[in-house]
């Protein structure tokens, strides 16, 4: 009988355990599915602003283009009215010299026609006028050609936030790396480490550079071109991180990247870190900020594909964070990193 109690009573006690289970998960999904209805409903209210924004944008392109298309019309067709009156009458007082002086030549009696001859010049005064027609094309290029591009580019001015010029910090940049005169492209040196002078901010084990803009509030966007490399790692650092020795890569030490490795590898550096699901080879990676919500958005820039995101909350100033990784004596990964910079 005791035998029979004891195994129902740990029956009873793992059906006890199994209901706590499962009523927390059940909580845990109807929190999910509030939290998924609510974010959803959000999204839906941020993608019809967004669109909004610009169908807006595209809107008040096309009134301003069409009004100066109207200004330009007016003043095209009141010009050439004006030309159009001013021949007339000058066509009139040709016509009038051209009757007076046939009406000359057809008298036939020579005392009258010798007659008429002095008072001739005065009679024809106004009379004759030079076709000097100037005519002004109507600016039809103005309204053609890449009508789209020319478009996109005014509404460029608008749109935020676009890709950032950034540019690099020299003043952190390990001894390995080559960084070029404007400081937006970095490469792994393999002959000799470059005689730069050590200092806190300068890392001095992994190959390392911060962007010399630090981002403490607002939205940031920026693109680096990541073409035919096969090791780098791309982010955001806090501005405080240790600089010295070997480095984890990590969120807990202030790290939040992705990286590629293994030459077609992707993972975003989480712990342990997360495999990325990329189809073919990044050739630019966009890297979105959202300083105030607590985002990080990495994307394929290319086709603004997503990529990983981090959600935390920022406790201070952060800096884009770029390792170009080593290269090889057979070649491989000699390639730079490029900050992609838009100029319109």
């Amino acid at each position: 009988f005791l035998g029979f109690q004891r195994e129902l009573k740990e029956q009873l006690q793992g059906l006890q355990e199994s209901e706590r289970g499962h009523t927390e998960a059940l909580q845990l999904l109807k929190r999910q599915l509030t939290e998924t209805k609510s974010s959803a409903k959000s999204l839906r209210v941020t993608i019809g602003e967004a669109f909004e924004r610009l169908h807006r944008l595209l809107r008040e392109r096309q009134k301003a283009m069409l009004e100066e298309l109207e200004a330009d019309t007016a003043r095209t067709l009141s010009d050439i009215e004006h030309k159009i009156q001013r021949y007339s009458h000058q066509l009139r007082k040709v016509q009038e010299g051209t009757q007076i002086l046939q009406e000359r030549l057809a008298e036939a009696d020579k005392h009258v026609f010798l007659a008429g001859v002095a008072s001739l010049s005065e009679r024809l005064k106004g009379k004759i006028h030079e076709t000097n027609l100037t005519y002004e094309d109507f600016p039809t290029s103005k309204y053609m050609g890449p009508l789209q591009f020319t478009i996109w580019k005014s509404l460029f001015q608008d749109i935020h936030p676009v890709p950032a010029a950034l540019t690099l910090d020299p003043g952190t940049a390990h001894h390995r790396l080559i960084l070029s005169d404007d400081c937006t492209i970095v490469a792994y040196g393999n002959l000799h480490p470059q005689p730069l002078q050590d200092s806190p901010r300068r890392f001095d084990v992994e190959v390392s550079v911060l962007g010399a803009q630090a981002f403490g509030a607002g939205v940031h966007y920026w693109e680096v071109v990541v073409s035919e490399k096969t090791q780098w790692v791309l982010g955001l650092a806090h501005e405080a991180v240790s600089r010295k020795g070997s480095i984890q890569i990590l969120p807990s030490r202030g790290f939040y990247c992705i990286v590629m490795h293994d030459g077609n590898q992707y993972s975003a550096c989480t712990e342990p870190w997360t495999r990325l699901n990329v189809k073919g080879k990044l050739e630019k990676v966009g890297i979105f900020l959202d300083y105030d919500k607590g985002l990080l958005i990495f994307y394929n820039a290319d086709d603004m594909s997503w990529l990983y995101t981090f959600r935390e909350r920022f406790p201070g100033k952060l800096c884009s964070y770029f390792s170009p990784g080593q290269s090889h004596a057979n070649g491989k990964n000699v390639q730079p990193l490029r900050i992609n910079t838009v100029r319109i």
